[in-house]
Parts: C-alpha cells; structure tokens; sequence
C-alpha cells in the first residue's frame, strides 16, 4: 500500500511540474516554429506569454516576469508537493497517529521570514526595472498621442506634423462578407513613424473619453486621460513595424482602434517627415483652391468611410448614430449641417467634434458627399473657403 502512494504522490507531482510549466513550453514552442513572419504573427495572436518585445526596455521586463513566475512556480511545487506528500503518506488508512501539538514557533517565523526575503529579492529587480521605464528624460524626439473615439491623433512637437490614424480593415471583412486578412483590425491608414535608435518619448493624453495606448512590442502602455498628460518612451533598436490597440474599453468600436508603429533607419525618417511636411504645405495652399463636385464628392466619400461609417452604416442607413437619407440634417439649412460637422451635438457625447479632427478641405468634402449621396441629391457644393468663414463668424 505504502508503494501505491508513493507511486500516486509521483504522478501527482510530475502532472504538476507540467501544468505549471505549461505556459512557458508553449511559448518556447511558438516561438521555435515561428520560421516566418505569418508564423511570428501567428504565435504572438495565440501565445500564452509575454512577448520579448525589440527594445532593451521591453527585454527587462520580460526578463523580470520570467523570473517572478519561476519563483512563483517552485513555490507552488514545494507548498503543494509537501501537502499532496502529507496528505497521501499520513492519512489515518495508513495506520499514522496524529501529533498533537498546539503551536510551533520556529515555523511561525520560518513562514514569515522567507517569504519577507523573497519578495525583497523581487522588489530590488522590479524598481530598477520600474525606474527605467518612468524615466523619459533627455528624449530625442517629443510626439503627442491624442486619443479619440476611436481614432488616434499623432503630433510631432516642434516639426509641425499631425496627422489622425484611422482603422483601415475593410469593412467587408468586419462584416464577415470578405475573408480576413493577415493584420484584421490591426491595421491602420496612418501608422505612427519614428526613427530607430533614438530615444521617443510619449506625451499621452484624450479628448473624450479614457483610452489607453498599448504596444506590447515596445513594452509601452500608458492610460489617455482627458485633461491629463501621461508620458512613456522607448528605444527601438530594429526597423520593423509593431502593432497594438487602445487598452481601455472606450466604447462601440472600442475594438476597432488599433496602433500601428513603423519604426526607420534615422535618414528614412528624415524623408519621411520631410514629405510629411510638404503634404502640410500644399495642404495649406488646397485650403484657398475651388474644386469640383466631382472631386469633392470622391474625397468626401473616403473621408466619410474614415470617420462616419462606424455610427451612420456604409450607406447612411443609421445605427449608432441617426440616419442621413433624406432626414433633417442632410435636407435642412447647410449652415446646421456645417454646425453640426464643426461644433458637434451639444449633450450628445457620441458625435464627435469634427472642428478640431478634419481639416477645412476634408469638412467641405464630407458634407457635400451626405448632401448628395443616397438620393439626397441636395445639390450643394461647399468649399474649403466656405467653412473658414463659417468658422471665423462664429
């Protein structure tokens, strides 16, 4: 009988050790067969581990989860080795009589001490690591992250570059009436840019509601706040581009607010923000040009996918939001329709202010596609001249 526990008390301990380890072997083997970058994505969507991430900061933090969680495990081994050993090689079928004692001092302080010991050997490693992170001083380059429902907003300080990064997946596929592809809902019309091996740091904040900014690649995740500024940065070592999402539940389309980060060699990104520059020149000279209702219904269009699609529905049917086909708004006075784009609904949280989000070209545009798409066929067509002067009459 004695031979049947042990073997039983073995066999418990082993099944143990395995569901213990199980994370980490998981993790080792995604890692093993991610022999290509579909494969890469494919583990990190299915892993039960923390990503390594690309930055030495991101790597530490790793490092320090991994060994937290060992020590984790070898306690749950040795706690629930010694009851499962207890409870099988001490019961009352196997003839032991049990001790009769009160109290034992020696493992009272035993079971005090040790694990004081053992959470100060995890506390020195984790405030080095948690100094490290909190400290974003000497940056190289300053961007501030402005959060929206459920759109990002990207300034680079000092460069005069902004720009809004919007969810590109069609919507054929969040409808289930396209296959979904490789990066679904992880993918975006702007990414974030920035050069490698410089040090970026993060001014976080919102402008409605609370978000979050989350790049596990980057070990980076801070709270957007409104009317408070958080702060992270990051060195990333190697171009490469690093996806994330907002980690706050921020609303209906909470889901449909990724972050996309495309990390260049230093001379790409001064390229980059150089053209990025030229676009916000000739978008200043387009603000005082005419254009045509053609070309206004065409931007208006991508702007309305970009922007409306997700409360107003694909084909101004409504939904979250009311309806455009042939209702008060799109059919009234244009001056309350601008108003509305410009302004907002007061008390209504869900309309965005677009004022401050669309550019004077971009408003012109996707009121004049709503007066005239759907049979609206209002016939109105705005120009960027004609929301500036909307806007300075106010």
């Amino acid at each position: 009988m004695r031979l049947i526990a042990k073997q039983l008390a073995n066999k418990l301990f082993l099944v143990l050790s395995q569901a213990l380890m199980l994370p980490a072997l998981l993790a080792t083997s995604a890692r093993a067969a991610a022999a290509s970058d579909s494969a890469v994505d494919e583990a990190q969507r299915w892993g039960l581990n923390m990503t390594e991430g690309v930055t030495a900061v991101s790597r530490e933090v790793y490092d320090l989860h991994m060994l937290i969680f060992w020590i984790c495990v070898w306690i749950g081994v040795i706690v629930f080795g010694i009851m499962f050993y207890s409870m099988i090689m001490h019961r009352k079928s196997a003839g032991v009589i049990p001790a009769k004692f009160h109290e034992s001092t020696i493992v009272e302080l035993a079971w005090t001490i040790i694990p004081a010991i053992i959470l100060v050997a995890m506390a020195f490693p984790a405030t080095t690591t948690l100094i490290k992170i909190y400290d974003s001083s000497e940056a190289d380059l300053d961007i501030k992250i402005v959060g929206y429902q459920w759109k990002w907003q990207y300034e680079y300080l000092g460069e005069d570059v902004s720009f809004f990064s919007n969810l590109s997946t069609p919507r054929d596929e969040i409808y289930g009436l396209a296959p979904k592809g490789e990066h679904y809902l992880l993918e975006v019309d702007e990414p974030l840019v920035i050069p490698v091996n410089k040090k970026v740091r993060f001014l976080i904040t919102a402008n409605d509601v609370l978000h979050a900014w989350w790049v596990p690649d980057l070990a980076v995740k801070r709270d957007a706040i409104p009317g408070y500024i958080n702060d992270a940065w990051t060195i990333v070592e190697e171009p490469g581009i690093y996806r994330g999402q907002c980690a706050e539940l921020c609303g209906k389309e909470h889901g449909f607010m990724p972050i996309v980060v495309k990390a260049m060699e230093e001379t790409d990104y001064n390229d980059w923000i150089a053209g990025k520059k030229q676009e916000a020149a000739e978008l200043k000279a387009a603000m005082s040009q005419t254009f045509t209702m053609k070309e206004l219904y065409a931007r208006g269009e991508q702007v309305y996918q970009a922007n409306c699609v997700a409360c107003h529905g694909a084909a101004g049917e409504g939904g979250l939001g009311p309806s455009l086909v042939g209702t008060g708004i799109v059919t009234g006075p244009i001056d309350a329709h601008i108003d509305v784009m410009v302004n907002g609904v007061a008390g209504n949280a869900v309309m965005p202010v677009f004022g401050n989000q669309l550019n004077n070209i971009d408003l012109a545009s996707v009121i004049t596609f709503k007066r005239n798409a759907w049979g609206n066929n209002m016939g109105d067509q705005l120009q960027p001249v004609d929301i500036l002067t909307f806007k300075k009459n106010q």
